[in-house]
């Protein structure tokens, strides 16, 4: 309920903030006044505070408060976990019910001196059954 009034109050102070400084005069110059000149030109100079002035700076400024707000009740809202969340939460006691297999204690048998690396003897060959006369 909280998180969806703040949401509809930043989407709507958004909209107010993006007509206010529209609605705004430009300064004159924008980035052609980079050229040359004083900084007076630069920056717009000295200019009488208008109610849009003021509007912008108070829009602006509940916008970021708004944005604060809503990223902490954002954080702190109990979102409903997913169906993947789910069936691992439900596969997760199944695997640790399993004990863990014994590790071999034992050591491999030592290869035999002149064998070609293989520690176990090669199997006979087969032989082809005997044919019936």
């Amino acid at each position: 309920m909280l998180y969806n009034l703040l949401l509809t109050l930043l989407i709507i102070d958004g909209l107010v903030l993006a007509a206010v400084v529209l609605l705004q005069a430009g300064q004159g110059g924008g980035l052609a006044s980079l050229g040359g000149g004083t900084t007076d030109l630069v920056m717009g100079g000295r200019q009488a505070v208008t109610i849009l002035h003021k509007a912008s700076w108070i829009t602006g400024g509940a916008f970021m408060g708004l944005a604060l707000l809503l990223s902490i009740a954002a954080s702190s809202r109990a979102l409903g976990e997913t169906e993947v969340q789910r069936r691992l939460r439900q596969q997760a006691p199944a695997q640790q019910a399993v004990p863990p297999a014994p590790l071999q204690t034992t050591p491999a048998p030592a290869p035999v001196p002149g064998t070609t690396g293989s520690a176990t003897p090669a199997p006979p060959p087969a032989t082809p059954p005997a044919s019936r006369p």
